[in-house]
């Protein structure tokens, strides 16, 4: 049965949408947005959004973290996205369907331009696609679209992507931040020289770069030719403000108008603040402690298990988080198409815990040492009650804080013991949480830094991104999910909500399950932030 997704006038709707994809409306905070439709609204206005980190790179096909996605987001745009309820809508493919196993047809909106002044045509969709699996792109997400392989141009508005294999989750993945998509001509400028992608984008979206100070700002100004009508902001500022006290310090002092990432214990500092509130939304993000499963002892299924039933998850969730998300039972965000409620989870019992390590040679336990981002408070605080419990059952954990960057590169290459990390399934489906992080053939740098290796999980995992019936495909990840589980190649921890602060000047902003901000209906209201800044 063909899947067919079609836009109507008004809005998006999705005909024959993947059912388990669906989540409740009621599930996800009705604080992700701040009120609309204010008669004291005006139109305009220069939007400053406090954030801990610069973006790496403004290219697609670039860097694969969040920092780059928040400014890609604004600036590129994709042929399907996700709603707030993570749900697939059309948005340049006004329409598309799969015509057979391996065949989407996608159908473009006409009538969109490129910043250059260049139409969005079948084109584009083309280079786009075929860049981001060229070998020379050298392209990190290039595991989210290597399954396509051909691109065909039908007529100016109409294109056919065929994958190699039946993939049900292409939509999905194209909803990706990677999958934004790219003038033909910038691409064509890039290869000449005389363009960097990296720096200088080309996309359709509502706003286009102004400038970017690396290290201190990203200036991003409105698009007036924007097709889906010019947006209300003039401009918005991502200023790096890495502390994350004077992010929500801006607030108050009427500096920035939003302060990203605020953690669980500086959450009530803004309930005491006028003009400013919290804004939370349920994230697709899971925390996890990984291990090294190529390394002693964690090479022992028995310790693995151990180590999970030692975990106290629910002492986390309220002494950390301070009752701020969800205690993650598997690999899996319930937010996700895929995610199954039936699996049996390794529950905490310390006692069985320490039966376990008796019976695998290991009563007398051993030394580790555990890996966390250097200056994160949260991961310290998590290190140290990981550090406690594990103690119960004899095992002595050495604290190590790593510099984000080399955390990542040493992470990749299998130097770690334990380690705190998450992942975010942004196309909020099971492939992008599953094969990414537990296939072996994704070792290290793309997403399995545990180095888990298990020939049945690689068999449902390939079954699953291939087959076309949904049941099946649920069916399959349920049976995956649950031998990732019990083989305890990690110990998932909390499915954390994502925190901003934001300033009662604006509004119409929203935040999105993946982290990133939508800007396309915000506007200042009120006095605005104070000039000069």
């Amino acid at each position: 049965m063909k899947k067919t997704y079609k836009t109507i006038a008004g809005g998006f709707l999705a005909v024959t949408m993947l059912a388990a994809c669906s989540s409740d409306p009621e599930e996800t905070s009705s604080d992700s947005s701040a009120t609309e439709g204010s008669e004291s609204s005006s139109e305009g206005g220069d939007a400053v959004l406090a954030m801990g980190s610069d973006a790496v790179d403004l290219d697609p096909h670039g860097s694969n973290d969040t920092s780059s996605s928040h400014i890609r987001t604004n600036i590129y745009e994709r042929l399907v996205m996700h709603d707030e309820n993570t749900e697939l809508q059309p948005h340049l493919a006004e329409e598309f369907e799969q015509i057979d196993d391996l065949t989407w047809e996608f159908k473009l909106v006409e009538g969109v331009t490129f910043h250059n002044g260049e139409e969005f045509t079948a084109d584009d969709v083309k280079a786009t696609l075929e860049r981001a699996v060229a070998p020379e792109t050298a392209n990190p997400r290039v595991f989210l679209y290597e399954m396509i392989e051909d691109v065909e141009v039908v007529d100016d508005y109409t294109v056919h992507i065929t994958t190699e294999y039946p993939f049900a989750p292409l939509p999905a993945h194209l909803a990706h931040d990677g999958g934004g998509m790219m003038s033909a001509v910038a691409i064509e400028e890039e290869e000449n020289g005389e363009r960097n992608l990296d720096i200088d984008p080309i996309g359709t979206g509502p706003f286009e770069l102004d400038n970017w100070d690396q290290g201190n700002e990203v200036v991003l100004s409105n698009y007036a030719d924007y097709w889906g009508g010019s947006v209300p902001l003039d401009s918005a500022t991502y200023s790096v403000v890495s502390e994350q006290l004077t992010r929500i310090g801006m607030l108050e002092t009427n500096e920035a108008h939003i302060a990203d990432d605020v953690d669980p214990t500086n959450a009530g500092t803004l309930e005491t603040m006028d003009g400013v509130s919290l804004s939370t939304v349920e994230s697709l993000r899971l925390d996890y402690l990984g291990m090294n499963n190529e390394v002693e002892p964690f090479d022992n299924v028995d310790v693995r298990r151990a180590i999970t039933k030692a975990i106290d998850k629910s002492t986390i969730i309220e002494g950390i988080f301070q009752g701020y998300g969800t205690e993650a039972v598997g690999p899996v965000n319930p937010l996700v198409n895929g995610y199954s409620d039936g699996i049996e989870p390794l529950e905490y019992d310390l006692e069985e815990a320490q039966s376990i390590m008796d019976e695998a040679g290991y009563e007398d336990g051993f030394s580790v040492s555990l890996w966390y981002e250097e200056g994160d408070q949260v991961s310290n605080q998590l290190a140290v009650v990981i550090q406690d419990q594990l103690s119960e059952i004899n095992i002595d954990v050495d604290l190590q804080t790593v510099e984000w960057g080399s955390l990542l590169d040493a992470t990749a290459n299998g130097e770690h013991d334990m380690v705190l990390l998450g992942w975010t399934t942004v196309t909020a489906d099971a492939d992008y949480a599953l094969y990414s992080v537990f296939h072996s053939d994704m070792h290290g740098g793309s997403g399995n830094r545990t180095f888990y290796t298990n020939e049945d999980v690689n068999e449902l995992l390939e079954e699953g991104r291939r087959s076309t019936d949904e049941d099946e495909r649920m069916d399959i990840y349920k049976e995956a999910q649950q031998i990732i589980i019990d083989e305890a190649t990690m110990v998932p921890t909390v499915h954390d909500d994502f925190r901003v602060g934001v300033s009662d000047t604006i509004e119409g902003f929203i935040h999105y399950p993946n982290g990133v901000f939508d800007l396309r209906e915000a506007r200042i209201v009120g006095d605005g932030v104070e000039s000069g800044y």
